[in-house]
């Protein structure tokens, strides 16, 4: 029998995590599990959560690129390695180039924030080549390809292979060591599918009572699809903001060992990942990546625990950009209905924004944004006026004033392509 350190297992089961533990030994940091007070007083259960963020490259994705590269053959890791990644893969696999002296190249595509590119460049030293390319994932991931094709160098997917889900799978051996025994409930944020699958495959087979759930966003819910159908299939439309989780279609490997684990899905929309990673920020002093707030957000929110039931959630990554906090803000006030946008037409004579103020305002209502330009040869102009209210039901009460006003005053509706725009 061919030892399995040295051959492609062509499936993922517990033992192939287990060996992946071994590989892993001494590279991988053996991330904290922290019992998290707020999100416990919320649900009355023993809340823990799993801190991938502390991971090297501050995602669990060294794991499974750690696992796949270290079982080539000499003569794959002369050709090398390639990838397409929009951050934290890459970052993987660049420390993972570097720890095995294998060379490797990851392509970005040109959104990738220099910040990324730059710690992709910083792990992977002398080993590792940035290659930007393109606008979206996919030119990245096309890009990768010829590459492969042309120089013989190996694809390390970001979660379709089993050799990544395996790697991926060693955070759950690793957490129920930590525990001391299996939690109740295991929350897990879905992308491609490769974390849910290796930790899913690993507890139905060591620990099958465990409960686990995963957790996509609202607007790239392509595992609840893929399931659906019985099969991987493109989503049309997908919603990029939880840019670490927002995969257009699943892999090939994954989604059977989904299935067959029997994951509970469920997706919680992005202006509540939003208002738990300002929740994580300011509460509990952690920077979490929007993918990395999904499972803490869905508890409560689609996912229901029982008091005194242990759950863990996986908090998969801290890799976010200090400029998206202004978005993040908005989108969770929006989400939570305190921000609400309108145009209102003003007659372009003096007096007529003191009467807005006086007439359609109420004491705890603030303008957040007001953008007019008047213009002599009209006599009416129109200004975009965002307000932020102190309560959710404070919104009855403002549009009952706006009505009343002796204005035109039009709410753009959250749904609107215009307000699209604006958020």
């Amino acid at each position: 029998m061919q030892d399995r350190d040295s051959a492609v297992a062509p499936i993922v089961d517990a033992d192939a995590v287990e060996h992946a533990v071994k590989r892993l030994d001494g590279v991988a940091v053996r991330t904290p599990l922290q019992r998290n007070l707020r999100l416990s007083e919320r649900t009355g259960a023993e809340v823990w959560l799993k801190r991938e963020d502390l991971q090297i490259g501050r995602s669990y994705k060294l794991r499974g690129a750690y696992n796949l590269i270290a079982q080539l053959d000499d003569t794959a890791k002369q050709a090398g390695v390639v990838c397409a990644s929009a951050g934290n893969h890459g970052q993987g696999l660049a420390y993972s180039c570097h720890a095995l002296d294998v060379k490797g190249r990851v392509f970005v595509p040109r959104t990738t924030p220099r910040q990324k590119r730059d710690r992709i460049a910083a792990l992977g030293g002398s080993q590792v080549e940035v290659i930007v390319t393109g606008d979206t994932y996919d030119d990245a991931a096309a890009a990768a390809s010829a590459e492969s094709a042309t120089t013989g160098a190996t694809i390390v997917p970001a979660f379709d292979d089993p050799r990544t889900v395996a790697g991926q799978g060693t955070v759950a051996v690793e957490l129920v060591d930590q525990l001391g025994a299996p939690p109740d409930v295991l929350v897990v944020p879905v992308g491609g599918g490769g974390l849910v699958a290796g930790v899913a495959t690993w507890l139905a087979e060591r620990h099958p009572g465990v409960r686990i759930i995963g957790v996509e966003p609202a607007g790239a819910a392509s595992m609840a699809a893929a399931l659906a159908a019985g099969e991987p299939v493109t989503l049309d439309h997908l919603d990029s903001f939880v840019d670490g989780a927002a995969v257009r279609r699943v892999g090939e490997v994954t989604l059977p060992l989904v299935a067959a684990a029997g994951v509970e899905l469920t997706s919680v929309p992005e202006g509540l990942v939003c208002s738990e990673m300002l929740a994580l920020y300011q509460t509990d002093g952690l920077i979490a990546e929007p993918a990395g707030a999904l499972s803490p957000a869905a508890l409560g929110n689609g996912v229901a625990v029982k008091p005194g039931e242990t759950v863990v959630c996986l908090l998969s990554g801290g890799n976010n950009d200090v400029s998206r906090y202004g978005e993040i803000l908005e989108r969770s006030l929006v989400h939570e209905g305190l921000k609400h946008y309108f145009l209102v037409t003003f007659p372009q004579e003096p007096g007529a924004l003191r009467q807005f103020l006086d007439e359609a305002l109420g004491p705890d209502d603030d303008i957040t944004r007001f953008e007019y330009v008047k213009r002599n040869n009209r006599e009416t102009g129109v200004a975009l006026v965002g307000i932020e209210i102190g309560r959710p039901g404070d919104l009855t009460g403002l549009l009952d004033r706006m009505t009343a006003a002796p204005l035109d005053i039009e709410r753009i509706q959250p749904d609107s392509v215009e307000f699209r725009y604006l958020v």
